[in-house]
């Protein structure tokens, strides 16, 4: 036999959440002296230890009280398979926010090591990414629906997005149209579960633009004349990517917000 404070010792709960449930005819002790005194057994912690799973599944202490009294099988296990459901979609969820959390830390950790001023060529791999509908001079009304919905597809198919862009064609940046996206996109790493687009392997020129997108246009400008000073020409698309530097306290896009530019390009003949 266990005094109250052992046994909630045993269990990690508070003696006041003992005699609530003995007062509610959840877990009463093994025994009670002339006193009043209460005393349970160890056996009694394994009980203590469901009643906790399953307020941990949201159960309220009404439904925990019905579960352990209840004399039908059928209905316990069926309450536990949907229980159980409603973990798996818990799990899911917490596993896709760690993966969030992580992403978030190794970008922000790859960008402090970043020289945003910086242009560089460099070969990149081939890769697949996810394309939304393509979006070609499509309004601004209907590009922000598009994205809403590409937004959505992503969180109910569970994708666990590496990072998300925008992809210009060749023909929009040698124009200098470079606000009139084709398409948006998403690099995950489920890649099995969607249609992808393969971006080609090559050389790419690399530049970082720091601020809103709606300004970008001077940094492909300055990458042209880069890339004209080293002897190479734009060939194929665009892809921005965006990084959050979260510099210091604030929020806005100006200090925090980074676009990763990389085009495709080879040497001049």
């Amino acid at each position: 036999m266990m005094t109250t404070g052992e046994f909630a010792d045993l269990c990690e709960v508070k003696k006041q959440t003992l005699f609530h449930y003995d007062e509610i005819g959840l877990l009463e002790p093994e025994y009670k002296n002339e006193n009043g005194y209460r005393y349970y057994t160890i056996q009694q912690a394994e009980a203590y230890s469901v009643i906790d799973m399953l307020k941990e599944i949201g159960m309220s202490l009404a439904e925990i009280k019905d579960f352990l009294h209840s004399k039908n099988t059928k209905k316990i296990t069926d309450l536990l398979t949907e229980k159980e459901k409603l973990v798996d979609i818990k799990i899911r969820k917490m596993q896709r926010i760690q993966h969030l959390i992580k992403n978030q830390k190794r970008q922000m950790e790859e960008a402090s090591q970043l020289d945003l001023d910086q242009f560089t060529i460099e070969d990149m791999k081939v890769e697949q990414i996810v394309l939304s509908e393509n979006i070609l001079n499509y309004s601004h009304k209907d590009i922000t629906k598009m994205v809403i919905s590409f937004m959505k597809y992503v969180k109910q198919g569970e994708i666990n997005v590496e990072n998300w862009g925008a992809l210009i064609r060749h023909e929009q940046i040698e124009t200098g149209d470079y606000l009139n996206y084709s398409y948006f996109y998403l690099r995950e790493n489920q890649l099995h579960l969607t249609k992808t687009f393969e971006k080609k392997a090559g050389k790419y020129v690399i530049g970082y633009h720091k601020g809103s997108y709606m300004h970008t246009y001077q940094t492909y400008e300055q990458i042209k004349d880069y890339l004209n000073e080293t002897g190479y020409r734009i060939c194929g698309d665009s892809f921005e990517e965006y990084l959050y530097l979260m510099d210091g306290s604030s929020l806005n896009v100006s200090a925090n917000y980074v676009i990763k530019i990389m085009i495709e390009v080879e040497e001049n003949n």
